[in-house]
């Protein structure tokens, strides 16, 4: 939930503490440009709409860049450091493709034989809209499948049996049910000029950069050289982290100094504890699980820094030093539930094998479910994100909103600014029904993966029509946040709460219903954004929607070739404890799924968050986000001289902790020195470098990574090629006793009885 809306001076103080976009009231002015400025900053206001643009190189790279980056994207997930590698990658990596097979491909027309089909593999110089459509294919891939999640915790946690035609339609129709919320909503979302969509700025300006002639100037280097430079000096050094020495990716110091203190390896370790002096020289440490810092601006840096400081080095030992919840009984930093004496959550004990779902007799004669304080206290604190998201926005944005959303509805086809005269005037719309028609389909089949295959997935049918109930709902008011603020809120968590209290004891069923509910809404907001990226780039709709649905259908299909592929293959994957030493398949983000299907399908909301579980308390966070934006609204409109007040956002301060427990203390350090440096010093100090090679810096650093991760797999670890075996090759910290509890009397395997 990043804003990166611009500032503008006010003329009094009231005026201040509404949205900062400024909007053009004039209507001729709306009609010769965008109302909003930093569009009419960004986007040029001119088309050629006889540029071609589904070309053999824009099926060829566009394929091509969604087959790899959904092949990588998945395939890093499963690791210990996993790896999003983002279609900035491909953007970057297909210019000059493009432009070789400009010179090298032949131009002569070729008939398709029995048909009217004729075309040319090389219909002149490689162009913008190529790219654009290209650049689309690449983030659908990239985007990945949230349900390979389910797969995963079914087949490599529950050992259970999936059909493989039943896990397939799962992917696919989650996938593609966003479309017919995109298409309903797509002319407010995206005809309209108050919808602006700012992170589709940032790509416009990197096309824009890429696609001007760039001469060579002397002690300059070209974007495209400096990017293989980056390219290939991470490629060559990812070999020390992914290979020759995994330890670098955490270095936590204070551990190696107490080596027999489980305080002071808890006080230091970057991996299961606070992790102060903790840091890592891998870049996948950096962008794996937070993304890279140097696409983020510095004011959200700060925010989510300061989130950080406060939640683990003064939240966090507040609650497990003074023992609330029992804390000391478990391990300090972890996802895995625990009964009520500190041993792992036996989950076969209160699972009914024949129907997989709660045998409440076997629960109620077994243990309460309990979390590690830092996993219950990141529930607690995405209760308080979403309430603080409704709060904040209402509070900052809410006038601007209203009015946006006044003037967006009564615009007619014939009124808007000079990018939706253009598209109109050039280009054909694409009709609803195609829309309705995916809609209809992709319902369908969730209806028979649902239903059929012997009730697999648990959710029925009313549950199906729940979820897209919950994501025809807040698509729209979620869809106008994100389209002017650019903030999202998840949905995830309230989806899970209203299955875990109407079906509760139904694990698939509670991530099925959150997939449906939650990501459907997500991916009609992709769709929708990804539309207005063509509108701005002037793509002709009907191109658009087939290079997304193509895109998606084969995004989808790689995922689930890749997952099955990893879960045949790969020995004990996903079993920390079972794997060799140093291996990185531990599945991090497949654990932390696993663990919320039981606290919340197993177990559920009831005996978890109420008076019959261990956590009622963490209900006030709900009372607490709504209310904390509110003192610093008011003491914005008190002094607002004082600028930055109004850059404390709440909702990023209460979210910064969302990634863990999964995300570890070292990745958040690591982040935050990395943000903090280029985003803050060299910004400052060096921003002509900053503006002309930043983004162009974590591109190569992404690409370098995977590339190279992904070749030691197949070349070395595939092999059973291992390093020689040394104090560098483990996988770990080496901070042992860090994961251990410090409660009197609890055992655990390699830790001391206190």
């Amino acid at each position: 939930m990043l804003s990166s809306l611009k500032a503008t001076e006010p003329n009094s103080p009231e005026q201040k503490f509404e949205s900062n976009i400024v909007i053009a009231d004039k209507e001729g002015e709306e009609e010769n440009n965008s109302p909003i400025e930093e569009v009419r900053l960004t986007v040029p206001i001119t088309d050629d709409p006889s540029q071609p643009v589904l070309t053999f190189r824009t099926w060829f790279l566009g394929m091509s860049s969604c087959v790899v980056l959904a092949f990588v994207n998945i395939f890093f997930g499963y690791r210990s450091n996993p790896l999003m590698v983002s279609s900035v990658v491909a953007q970057i990596v297909t210019l000059p493709l493009g432009k070789l097979m400009a010179t090298t491909l032949p131009t002569r027309e070729f008939r398709l034989p029995g048909t009217s089909w004729s075309g040319s593999l090389n219909p002149g110089p490689f162009n913008m809209k190529e790219h654009v459509l290209i650049t689309i294919f690449a983030n659908t891939g990239a985007g990945g499948a949230y349900a390979t999640s389910i797969i995963t915790i079914v087949k490599a946690f529950y050992h259970r049996h999936l059909n493989p035609a039943a896990a397939m339609l799962l992917l696919q129709t989650t996938q593609l049910l966003g479309y017919g919320w995109a298409g309903m909503f797509r002319k407010l979302l995206v005809d309209s000029p108050y919808m602006w969509w700012p992170s589709n700025l940032v790509q416009v300006s990197l096309f824009r950069a890429l696609h001007e002639k760039e001469e060579k100037c002397d002690g300059k280097q070209t974007r495209l050289r400096f990017f293989l430079i980056v390219f290939f000096l991470s490629f060559a050094y990812y070999i020390i982290p992914g290979y020759i020495f995994p330890s670098i990716s955490s270095l936590s110091f204070v551990c190696w100094i107490w080596t027999r203190s489980v305080t002071g390896q808890q006080i230091g370790s970057g991996v299961n504890g606070l992790g102060i002096g903790s840091f890592g020289l891998d870049w996948s440490v950096v962008a794996g699980f937070l993304g890279s810092p140097l696409a983020v601006p510095f004011f959200a840096i700060a925010n989510f820094f300061a989130g950080f400081l406060i939640f683990l080095y003064i939240v966090l030992p507040i609650f497990y030093w003074s023992n609330a919840y029992d804390a000391k009984k478990f391990p300090l930093f972890t996802s895995t539930p625990f009964d009520h004496t500190g041993q792992e959550f036996n989950t076969t004990r209160i699972l009914n094998q024949k129907t997989f779902d709660i045998n409440l007799a076997a629960y109620e004669s077994y243990s309460k479910l309990y979390l590690s304080v830092v996993f219950a206290l990141v529930y607690g604190l995405s209760f308080g994100t979403l309430t603080a998201t409704v709060s904040h926005v209402a509070l900052f944005d809410g006038k601007f909103i209203w009015g946006m959303w006044k003037k967006s509805s009564s615009i007619k086809d014939k009124f808007g600014d000079v990018h939706t005269r253009l598209m109109k005037k050039n280009y054909k719309e694409v009709p609803h029904w195609w829309f309705l028609a995916v809609l209809i389909i992709s319902f369908v089949l969730a209806l028979y993966a649902c239903e059929g295959f012997s009730k697999q997935l648990q959710l029925p049918w009313w549950g199906l029509l729940l979820a897209c109930a919950v994501a025809f709902t807040f698509t729209l008011p979620i869809g106008v946040i994100q389209a002017t603020t650019n903030q999202q809120m998840g949905l995830n968590v309230i989806a899970e709460l209203i299955i875990g209290y109407l079906y509760p004891g139904k694990p698939l069923a509670n991530v099925a219903f959150k997939t449906y509910g939650y990501v459907s809404m997500s991916q009609a907001l992709s769709f929708v954004g990804d539309f207005k990226l063509g509108h701005y780039m002037k793509i002709p709709p009907r191109s658009m929607f087939l290079v997304q649905l193509v895109a998606t259908k084969v995004s989808a299909t790689v995922c689930f070739g890749t997952t099955w592929w990893l879960l045949s293959s790969v020995d004990n994957i996903c079993a920390p404890e079972k794997l060799p030493r140093g291996s990185p398949w531990t599945c991090p983000g497949d654990q932390v799924f696993y663990d919320a299907s039981i606290i919340w399908g197993i177990i559920g909301p009831k005996r978890m968050f109420t008076s019959k579980g261990v956590y009622p308390g963490m209900n006030w966070f709900f009372l607490i986000g709504l209310l904390a934006p509110v003192p610093v609204w008011f003491f914005a409109r008190k002094f607002p001289e004082k600028k930055w007040i109004k850059q404390i956002h709440i909702p990023l301060i209460f979210s910064a902790a969302s990634g863990m427990p999964r995300a570890k203390a070292v990745n958040y350090w690591s982040w935050v020195i990395v943000g903090v440096v280029f985003n803050y010093y060299v910004f400052r100090r060096y921003k002509g470098w900053w503006a002309r090679h930043n983004y162009i810096l974590s591109a190569g650093l992404d690409a370098g990574t995977a590339i190279m991760g992904v070749l030691i797999y197949f070349a070395l670890q595939n092999n059973n090629i291992s390093f020689p075996d040394w104090w560098g090759s483990e996988n770990t910290d080496h901070c042992s006793l860090a994961h251990c509890p410090t409660e009197k009397g609890i055992v655990i395997g390699g830790c001391p009885v206190f």
